[in-house]
């Protein structure tokens, strides 16, 4: 079993306290850790990339230093799972088919943007967003780890104070 520790739109100018406890306990024993943009500081990349194999993707708030190294959009194989990986944009009232269409022949999608966690199948395919470890509006904070064995689940994480 892979297990994937995913993240986003954490939106910090630096990585704090909450962002260490998380990645330490939260996401401890992850196989590798995914964070789908919004990171806003270039060292919130670097802190998370430290000790893990990671994946990321540039968020729509992200500035041009990390855009210039995460695509804004990619395919993981994992597993004998092909994952989509996107941050999305726009309102999020039908994000989930314009991020649908950025994708052919996936198992699932990942997914940032609403700061809110979901964890669905639609149209045959794994949708998860892990919601935001910082700034949930009107939800209590999260994050999220994807299990992929003989099938893909997902399991949405409070974010404790």
């Amino acid at each position: 079993m892979t297990k994937l520790g995913v993240i986003s739109d954490t939106h910090l100018a630096s990585p704090d306290a909450t962002l260490e406890r998380i990645v330490q306990d939260d996401l401890q024993g992850v196989d590798v850790l995914i964070h789908l943009g919004d990171y806003v500081n270039y060292s919130v990349a670097v802190f998370l990339m430290k000790n893990h194999d990671f994946v990321g993707v540039a968020g729509n708030m992200d500035p041009p230093d990390i855009r210039n190294v995460f695509p804004r959009k990619q395919i993981l194989e994992l597993e004998g799972f092909r994952i989509g990986v996107i941050h999305g944009w726009g309102p999020p009232l039908g994000l989930e088919e314009k991020i649908l269409r950025e994708f052919s022949g996936v198992d699932a999608i990942l997914y940032g943007h609403t700061h809110k966690a979901v964890s669905h199948h639609r149209k045959g395919i794994f949708f998860f967003n892990p919601g935001s470890p910082t700034r949930s509006f009107l939800a209590q904070p999260t994050v999220g780890v994807v299990s992929l064995e003989n099938t893909i689940q997902g399991d949405i994480l409070p974010v404790k104070d």
